[in-house]
């Protein structure tokens, strides 16, 4: 994911010289999660740029996309793709930069785009303003709440958010967006203020920044995860950093680097970084670092690695806080990308898997010791190996399946195991037994939404697991939201919920920025 901005004044990186848009910049964070960072797209999904022979013969076509978005089956240099692109909200210089980027890069050398073109072309889409296309993609609306329970909004951002936290001080909420930029929200006042600037701790010199991990342990140590494409060096590397700044007393300093690792990136956009942070019943933290690869693939892109996996990548690892030169144990093996993870009341550690491109389900999963869970040779469960690339199992390697979903809502057939392909789980939180009816006693998750295909996520859903048989009975209890990436809870039985952009459907797109809102009883 990436930091999306509304008031682009605001992001660095995207404007150079003489305030003019800065086309590579925008690329990367608008284009580059579907089209890649080399223009190369991604087989049967999404459509390449470098050199695209259909921004020749539809050139006009190409360029209205962004504008109104594109829902038809397109050609793209003899294959066929049936996606969908929404509309991008970016006024008319930032796309005229845009383009002007794409048709000057990746091997392309096509005619640039004036402002005046873009203009003119907007004026005959079903968004004839930039300002009409914003109302468009932000609706005000909030999502239908269970019976006894209600939504409020918290604030709105001008940022995308990529995680919550809850604050030590036991009442303000942290939030961090994808430049490591380290956000507070205060309940009483319901104001938003910058606590850190990731440029005022980051080295800028190890490449683009995304920062999606974010945690507080029990001395009240704040910690922040930086994955940075370090592109000096081949193949492109990912600079890993876990910051820490010191007990909070009242307040913090500036963190520091506690620990840095990394590891060769891989091919595509899959790389899906380091990133969910927790301390454990046990006093460890606990570290999410996803895979490299969507399921195992080699890939041929020049520059990037063309080996699969990494030791490091698809694993949770475990470190101990009262180390200053921690080292990394894997704690348990074969996690695409597990988002979030939560211990419940017994001790029982529990996460969210985000699923491939293939379709294959997405995956609630009792994350144990030395288990492995699959990736990238089983997903979910599937029989069948979902791409012909698909490793064979090394032999004697026992699996540990996901939570079968055995109803009724959330799988989009009988024993999914877990969730609808695509749909994107962000967040399970355990609501206690005295929460109100119809949460209470359960896991609440959210759904962050998908980027292919038909439309599933963008909800909240009840789970009640049975541990013994390894099934949740799953239910929908609000919908729409806009990508709900992070939830924390508050007291007096609230949910804090990060709403990562204003687009409550995959055709609404993810270029506004996010809001929080709360999920709390309606008496």
């Amino acid at each position: 994911m990436s930091t999306l901005r509304a008031l682009l004044c605001l992001l660095p990186g995207l404007l150079c010289g003489q305030g003019r848009p800065d086309g590579a910049e925008l690329y990367r964070q608008y284009c580059a999660a579907c089209h890649g960072v080399e223009g190369r797209g991604i087989p049967n999904a999404f459509p390449p740029l470098a050199g695209a022979d259909f921004l020749v013969r539809h050139r006009e076509k190409a360029l209205r996309a962004p504008l109104e978005g594109l829902k038809e089956r397109i050609e793209v240099n003899g294959a066929s793709y049936n996606g969908w692109m929404p509309p991008v909200i970016l006024d008319d210089a930032q796309l005229t930069a845009v383009f002007n980027h794409i048709f000057t890069s990746f091997g392309n050398s096509l005619p640039t785009v004036t402002v005046e073109e873009i203009a003119a072309l907007r004026a005959r889409t079903k968004y004839p303003t930039h300002a009409q296309l914003r109302a468009a993609l932000s609706p005000d609306t909030l999502p239908t709440a269970p019976v006894g329970w209600k939504f409020t909004v918290a604030a709105p951002l001008d940022f995308q958010p990529t995680r919550l936290a809850n604050h030590p001080d036991g009442r303000r909420v942290l939030i961090l967006a994808a430049n490591s930029d380290v956000w507070t929200w205060d309940p009483a006042t319901r104001e938003v203020r910058l606590l850190f600037a990731g440029k005022d701790y980051l080295d800028p010199k190890l490449g683009d920044v995304t920062s999606l991990g974010m945690g507080v342990d029990d001395q009240g140590r704040l910690y922040v995860i930086s994955n940075q494409g370090n592109k000096t060096k081949q193949p492109v590397f990912n600079e890993v950093t876990i910051w820490r700044t010191s007990p909070w007393a009242q307040g913090w300093v500036l963190p520091r680097p506690w620990l840095r690792t990394g590891y060769n990136f891989g091919v595509g956009p899959y790389n899906h970084g380091v990133n969910h942070l927790a301390q454990g019943p046990d006093g460890l933290l606990y570290v999410s670092s996803g895979s490299r690869t969507d399921g195992g693939e080699a890939g041929t892109s020049p520059n990037y690695d063309k080996s699969g996996e990494n030791p490091l990548t698809a694993k949770l690892w475990r470190l101990d806080p009262r180390s200053d030169n921690p080292d990394i144990e894997v704690f348990a093996h074969g996690l695409r990308n597990t988002y979030h993870f939560t211990w419940d009341r017994q001790g029982r550690l529990l996460g969210v898997e985000n699923g491939t491109d293939a379709d294959t389900p997405e995956e609630l999963n009792w994350i144990q010791a030395g288990r492995h869970y699959g990736f990238p040779y089983e997903f979910g469960d599937w029989k069948t190996k979902p791409y012909p690339h698909t490793p064979d199992a090394p032999k004697n390697l026992p699996f540990t399946r996901p939570f079968k979903n055995v109803g009724p809502d959330a799988g989009d057939r009988g024993g999914t195991a877990t969730f609808t392909p695509h749909s994107s789980p962000s967040t399970i939180l355990e609501l206690g037994p005295d929460w109100p009816a119809p949460l209470g006693g359960s896991f609440l998750i959210s759904r962050f939404g998908n980027y292919l295909k038909d439309q599933s996520g963008f909800d909240l859903v009840q789970a009640r697991l049975d541990f013994a048989k390894q099934e949740a009975v799953i239910t929908t209890v609000a919908s729409p939201l806009a990508r709900p990436i992070s939830m924390v809870t508050l007291p007096g039985h609230r949910v804090l919920i990060a709403e990562y952009c204003r687009g409550n459907s995959l055709a609404a797109g993810t270029s506004t920025p996010g809001r929080l809102i709360i999920l709390e009883p309606a008496k």
